[in-house]
């Protein structure tokens, strides 16, 4: 179920709760490129041949580590890998975009199933973009929540405030982390 580890300054790190085959089946990958600089970014589309989608936004998986640094990876990375395997203090997909002023992110979520971080999360996301200095918006322009249900174990997405398991039909807990 989902576990939350308490680190020595009470941050809330995450443990990986998605499928343990994605996890073995990742564990050979290097860990997402940390990221200390929009320069670094930048490097990474290049590098990695990042292309634009049709609204110019170049999407990216994402996630802050245990260590508080920033780590991306191409789009469908497993946020297990962009991790290195390790807990994080938020994961998700990002979104940048190139404008008049330079670099930005677009977007940004906490869209991740396999951590499934919570909306509090943001805090260590904004304190990076903000080191990075990278404009950015003020909270996740897209806050999923998760929860995981007590009868199957499927991790649900909470669509339309609707406690209900797309699985099995069961009632979700209200309880973030409930299981």
């Amino acid at each position: 179920m989902y576990e939350e580890i308490k680190v020595k300054n009470l941050q809330k790190l995450y443990k990986y709760v998605g499928a343990d085959e994605i996890r073995q089946n990742t564990a050979h990958l290097p860990p997402g490129n940390k990221i200390l600089s929009i320069n670094d970014i930048e490097n990474w589309i290049k590098g990695s041949e990042q292309q634009p989608d049709a609204y110019g936004l170049i999407a990216a998986t994402f996630v802050i580590d245990c260590e508080g640094s920033l780590r991306i990876a191409q789009r469908h990375s497993e946020h297990i890998a962009c991790a290195g395997g390790k807990s994080v203090l938020s994961a998700g997909e990002v979104f940048f975009q190139k404008s008049k002023n330079g670099l930005e992110v677009a977007e940004i979520t906490n869209q991740s199933t396999g951590f499934c971080p919570e909306g509090k999360s943001w805090i260590h996301i904004a304190k990076v973009l903000d080191l990075i200095k990278i404009p950015h918006p003020s909270s996740f322009t897209i806050e999923f929540v998760f929860r995981r249900c007590c009868a199957c174990g499927q991790i649900n997405i909470v669509k339309d405030n609707l406690f209900t398991c797309s699985v099995c039909n069961r009632e979700l807990p209200q309880k973030w982390n409930e299981s």
